[in-house]
């Protein structure tokens, strides 16, 4: 298992509001493509993933407010 986490998007930025999740847990996934979006004090963004593989685990609910680096969700790489 892999942790994905939330990502620094900027200098400054310590922490971040899942928005939305747009993949399920047991849905694959490609590097590249969009699996959640979140929102700062200054923007809403879009996360890609790092690598390619199958969404296991979803560790923090959209809603959710955590700090940069912290895990996210847990996936099968490949």
């Amino acid at each position: 298992m892999k942790n994905i986490v939330m990502p620094r998007l900027g200098l400054t930025m310590e922490e971040a509001t899942l928005l939305n999740w747009l993949i399920k847990e047991g849905n694959a996934f490609q590097e590249g493509e969009i699996i959640f979006e979140i929102e700062t004090d200054k923007v809403t963004s879009e996360v890609e993933a790092p690598f390619a593989g199958k969404l296991a685990k979803i560790l923090v609910a959209e809603g959710e407010t955590v700090a940069v680096s912290t895990p996210v969700a847990e996936a099968e790489e490949g």
